[in-house]
């Protein structure tokens, strides 16, 4: 049921590294983006993927992790993503790319709960020194990047507190706590 995918397709930050995924299992991920929607259908997005630890070496140190956690600085070794899709913008086909990504990032990761996996979206990246340890094409703009792997945490949704406070949390057995607004809060 897809309210279930849905529900269970979280923000995962922590993954078991000693469970690589494969050069398959992303392709497949990137073939539910090839046939989600596109503006104007430009298909204007590129796909690059990462599942060696010497090629997703390069791309974590790029990458800035759960900004509300200000003491965490994101995942300890034995914790980190085993593969990588760089969603990227191909500037030949068109200089905007909408809301395209977001799209097919939310395919891609519905994809990935099916399979048993889990990922999160990551859009603050020191794109420049990604652009650099990868040699990756001036015509393509790095839009998002998607950390992919076997989660490692519980992430849990909460309804929002009477503080109001949309910060999530993490508690002292390290689950992932995710507040929420009602659904009536969100209807007009």
């Amino acid at each position: 049921m897809l309210k279930d995918l849905v529900t269970r397709n979280r923000s995962y930050r922590r993954f078991y590294e000693d469970q690589p995924l494969d050069e398959q299992t992303l392709r497949d991920l990137i073939e539910l983006a090839r046939l989600s929607p596109s503006g104007a259908n430009l298909q204007s997005l590129k796909f690059m993927i990462s599942y060696t630890p010497e090629q997703n070496a390069k791309i974590y140190p790029t990458l800035a992790w759960a900004g509300y956690l200000k003491d965490w600085s994101g995942p300890d070794e034995g914790e980190r993503p085993t593969g990588y899709i760089l969603i990227l913008g191909d500037t030949t086909i068109s200089k905007s790319f909408g809301c395209d990504h977001g799209i097919v990032a939310q395919s891609m990761l519905l994809g990935a709960v099916e399979k048993g996996l889990g990922g999160c979206m990551i859009g603050s990246i020191r794109r420049r020194e990604l652009i650099a340890a990868l040699g990756i094409g001036e015509q393509y703009e790095v839009l998002l990047i998607l950390a992919l792997g076997k989660p490692k945490e519980i992430v849990q949704i909460e309804p929002l507190g009477a503080e109001g406070s949309i910060r999530y949390w993490r508690d002292e057995n390290r689950v992932h706590h995710v507040p929420k607004r009602s659904l009536d809060d969100l209807i007009l």
